[in-house]
């Protein structure tokens, strides 16, 4: 008698697929949240094995800051139009304008603000579950999570009243107004995604091998200068990303290890310029992904908080 025996990338496809699966079974109007990000990218993929040849169940959604790499939404768009889904994209600068958002004075990162913004979009089109790429591996809160993330009425996240998830058993039950976010990859790590890329020959943007870029040093961090055309288009819009007198602009290789916008997003000097690279770097790294991102840096609690509220 012969055995089939999967893999450590197999297994966690195998679970991530049934997930999907899951989703498509249980929710009448879910989304797939999606920004161009190597978390997300994963995703399309496994929603490509889970329902083709028939299309995608489920629009496209993603929610911009504002302050995003012009790389990251040129992908974003191509990859949606390759695969012929319909993307929804809101923005906070849309939200600012109608007062459905209001900075806080002197807070430069935009990603509270993204809070109401998908909140209303999931009001908007009555989507009663939102699939992420979150995992794990990437946060202590996100660690708290299970796959299925209960969500009530206001969006919001009560870690304390999570629903159990025995023998693979989802209870996806929700009442109108209530929505679920769902995370197919949590069982995986940054290497797992990584080498998931690898094996299935995925795209992703340009910004995740290195190139060289102008940077200033910050909170310890290597930030981005934003293009100059985004300071002729939207002259305050990039206001806070700005060097200051005391920060010095340098041209340096870099890549990005996880992406935010270009406020949050620390570089790191990186000469990758293949997925093998990656792939030996993270193997490396003795920091996590997200130590990289200066908005999760300023609190040890801001992730969990930012949940709470209703966040991705």
């Amino acid at each position: 008698m012969s055995s089939y025996h999967l893999d450590h990338l197999q297994y966690l496809e195998t679970e991530a697929i049934h997930i999907m699966r899951e989703v498509a079974g249980e929710f009448e109007r879910p989304a797939l949240l999606f920004s161009g990000g190597k978390d997300s990218i994963c995703l399309l993929r496994l929603a490509e094995k889970a329902f083709r040849p028939a299309d995608i169940p489920m629009p496209f959604l993603n929610v911009e800051t504002g302050h995003e790499f012009p790389e990251l939404i040129s992908f974003r768009d191509s990859r949606a139009k390759e695969l012929g889904a319909k993307l929804i994209v809101r923005t906070v600068d849309e939200a600012i304008a109608k007062g459905h958002a209001t900075p806080a004075p002197g807070e430069i990162s935009r990603n509270k603000l993204q809070i109401p913004v998908l909140l209303g979009a999931i009001e908007e089109f009555q989507f009663d579950c939102a699939i992420g790429g979150a995992r794990r591996d990437e946060e202590k809160a996100r660690a708290k999570e299970r796959f299925f993330s209960f969500r009530d009425s206001f969006g919001q996240w009560d870690p304390k009243a999570q629903r159990p998830e025995i023998w693979n058993l989802y209870n996806a039950r929700v009442n109108p107004g209530e929505n679920m976010r769902v995370f197919p990859l949590s069982n995986w790590t940054e290497m797992d995604v990584w080498q998931y890329i690898k094996r299935e020959q995925l795209a992703v943007p340009t910004i995740y091998f290195s190139h060289e870029r102008e940077c200033f040093r910050r909170g310890g961090q290597w930030i981005p200068v934003p293009p100059p055309h985004t300071d002729l288009t939207k002259p305050d819009l990039y206001a806070g990303a700005r060097p200051k007198p005391n920060e010095p602009i340098k041209k340096l290789v870099v890549r990005v290890r996880t992406i935010a916008d270009m406020i949050s997003t620390g570089m790191m000097e990186s000469p990758a310029d293949s997925i093998d690279d990656i792939i030996g770097e993270v193997a490396a790294a003795r920091v996590t992904e997200r130590g990289s991102r200066a908005d999760d840096k300023a609190s040890e609690a801001a992730m969990e908080d930012r949940k709470k509220a209703g966040y991705f």
